[in-house]
């Protein structure tokens, strides 16, 4: 599933490929998605200028003025500009065309992304619950710790709740879990201030260095340009069970927990 450093990603390659462009066009080829594509989105988009791109959480917000569009790349969901004269595959569901002759296409083949619009982003149902952006001071040490003391559940899980802090996905939870020198499966009103403080410093430079690579390419994701992340390739514990711990050669182990898998060092997190 496409998370932060995907979406993040993402949106560093549009942005100054779109940005001040004329949305001229919207063909919509199904629009059964995880939502129902609006019947109107042409109507409220079509002739527009894109102000602007940002991205809260998981959502990319694309700013038109008079209304907001929001898309999410579900769990296997693509965005990217097309060339000029290549055809539309099987899973490409959604075209944007631009008037400088841009086309940015939606490729979605589960089918659980979503392309809406809003008219006020701070009142969308799917953006006014969220949790802080990882990136920016008000996720320190001392939210987390707060957020930690009131929690019975995982350290992991509270780690990849939205309303707690967006977009530390599966990849990212165990890999920040591990910098931090905390197992996954600690209950989260266990952890002291210092730990709370590890962590949120491991998030920051995990996610960093996730966006520096491109993301993680496992299945059906690529940039804007159509190349591959390759975070995957710097994981230290996340798919590697069996394999030795690059710290200390002990062999990675693997848990489930809420249906995801887990991966972590015994001797580096204790």
């Amino acid at each position: 599933m496409p998370e932060l450093p995907e979406v993040e990603t993402t949106r560093l390659g549009l942005l100054p490929r779109l940005q001040h462009r004329t949305l001229t066009r919207i063909v919509v080829r199904n629009p059964r998605l995880r939502w129902p594509v609006p019947a109107d989105l042409e109507t409220r988009l079509g002739g527009l200028t894109l102000r602007g791109l940002d991205r809260r959480g998981k959502y990319l917000l694309f700013d038109f003025g008079a209304a907001t569009q929001i898309v999410h790349l579900g769990m296997s969901g693509s965005l990217r500009l097309a060339g000029p004269d290549e055809p539309a595959a099987l899973h490409d569901h959604v075209d944007w065309l631009f008037d400088d002759g841009s086309t940015l296409r939606l490729r979605d083949p589960r089918r659980f992304g979503a392309v809406l619009w809003t008219d006020d982003v701070t009142r969308h149902p799917l953006l006014v619950h969220l949790g802080p952006e990882p990136l920016t001071p008000a996720f320190d040490a001392a939210y987390m710790h707060a957020q930690c003391q009131r929690r019975n559940a995982a350290i992991k899980q509270v780690v990849m709740d939205a309303q707690v802090v967006v977009g530390v996905g599966n990849i990212y939870a165990s890999e920040s879990l591990f910098h931090a020198g905390i197992r996954p499966a600690t209950a989260a009103r266990r952890l002291s201030r210092p730990a709370c403080a590890r962590l949120v410093t491991a998030i920051k430079q995990v996610l960093t260095a996730a966006i520096a690579a491109g993301g993680s390419s496992l299945r059906d994701y690529v940039a804007s340009d159509g190349e591959l992340g390759y975070f995957q390739l710097q994981t230290r514990v996340y798919d590697r069970e069996g394999l030795p711990c690059k710290t200390c050669s002990n062999p990675i182990r693997r848990i489930v927990q809420g249906q995801r898998a887990s991966f972590y060092c015994s001797i580096c997190q204790r």
